[in-house]
């Protein structure tokens, strides 16, 4: 039962992780003009950028399984 708990535990908390992650990397894509003064190549290179960061997150926590 203990290992059934953990385990419901951890993909919970992995999740929630996963989510601030993310939540904090669209933060610090926005923060640097507000949003709401750029053009819309500037939002598409954001967007880029942000796509960028969210998969080399990625990509670093699937090297640092092994």
């Amino acid at each position: 039962m203990n290992q059934i708990i953990n385990m419901v535990i951890r993909m919970v908390m992995r999740r929630m992780v996963n989510m601030g992650i993310n939540k904090g990397i669209d933060v610090a894509a926005k923060r640097g003009q507000g949003g709401k003064d750029l053009t819309p190549e500037q939002r598409r290179a954001a967007g880029q950028q942000t796509k960028r960061a969210k998969k080399a997150v990625r990509m670093s926590r699937r090297i640092g399984r092994f």
